[in-house]
């Protein structure tokens, strides 16, 4: 059905999104932050990349923007999902690049729901 990359440092989030994910049949890659994301990118070549914002070390806007600058990497479709949830973080995730903003907490149907919005 599909790749997905889950870019989230805090460890309930990561096990219920890829608990979400791979029960709507989907294959699940994940990455524990930013840097590590970047590595399993390019090695693994996810259909769709949600992130987190606030990591340490790189933040899911800095992600998003080398994601998008980049040849090899800049068609795949990125969902930001965020505890930010104020419109101007909104839309300074879609300044950065993504396709779509997710804010938590979010249920099933809404991340899944994300995903199908993104994916051509």
């Amino acid at each position: 059905m599909g790749k997905i990359l889950i870019v989230e440092d805090t460890l309930s989030e990561l096990e219920l999104m890829s608990h979400y994910l791979r029960e709507s049949g989907y294959t699940v890659i994940n990455a524990i932050g930013a840097k590590e994301a970047l590595n399993k990118v390019s090695e693994q070549k996810p259909d769709v990349i949600i992130t987190d914002v606030v990591m340490p070390g790189m933040s899911g806007f800095e992600l998003c923007r080398r994601l998008k600058t980049n040849s090899v990497t800049e068609n795949i479709p990125i969902v930001i999902c965020s505890s930010k949830n104020q419109e101007i973080d909104r839309l300074w995730g879609m300044k950065q690049g993504a396709d779509a903003y997710l804010t938590k907490p979010f249920t099933r149907e809404q991340i899944i729901r994300a995903i199908k919005s993104v994916v051509v």
